[in-house]
């Protein structure tokens, strides 16, 4: 049995209170995490990504800005393992990037109301930087996009460590 398999197995075996608590440490949008876990037993990792893509699309903005909020400025200190994880590129950055990533984040939640999402996993603090910059210049609808995107690749990953804990 693979890793990924023997994953999917623990995680349709948990109760659903343990359940909802692994995919709230995923994604904090409660109904996500409802949503997802309505759709045990998962076959396969496989299908768990593709329910979770498929709920985080059809999710409210209320829910989406929920799941969002629940994450730390990118530069910022993150306050949970997940995210230092995922922001461990940033660490290395120079003290200007990181000056430059708070004022940007500063512009961005003053245009879009909410954080500025990114799958920051692999990316180094410039690379953010420039992200940032570009996504600036989106139109609303087109950033609430691109963010759940980003959202949803975020998701993926915890999900798949999720697995892995498991295996």
């Amino acid at each position: 049995m693979t890793d990924q398999a023997a994953g999917i197995t623990g995680f349709n075996a948990l109760c659903d209170a343990a359940a909802t608590d692994a995919l709230l440490a995923c994604c904090a949008s409660p109904a996500w995490a409802r949503e997802v876990l309505a759709g045990r037993p998962y076959r396969s990792a496989d299908d768990l990504y593709q329910a979770a893509d498929a709920v985080l699309a059809a999710l409210s903005e209320e829910d989406l800005d929920r799941a969002v909020a629940a994450h730390p400025r990118i530069g910022d200190r993150p306050d949970n393992a997940a995210s230092a994880r995922e922001q461990s590129g940033v660490a290395a950055a120079t003290d200007a990037v990181r000056s430059a990533l708070a004022e940007g984040n500063r512009a961005y939640e003053q245009r879009f109301g909410h954080l500025y999402l990114v799958c920051a996993t692999g990316r180094s603090g410039a690379e953010l930087l420039d992200l940032l910059t570009t996504r600036l210049h989106n139109d609303p609808s087109t950033e609430r996009a691109v963010m759940r995107t980003e959202l949803a690749k975020i998701n993926r990953i915890r999900l798949r460590r999720m697995l892995e804990d498991r295996a």
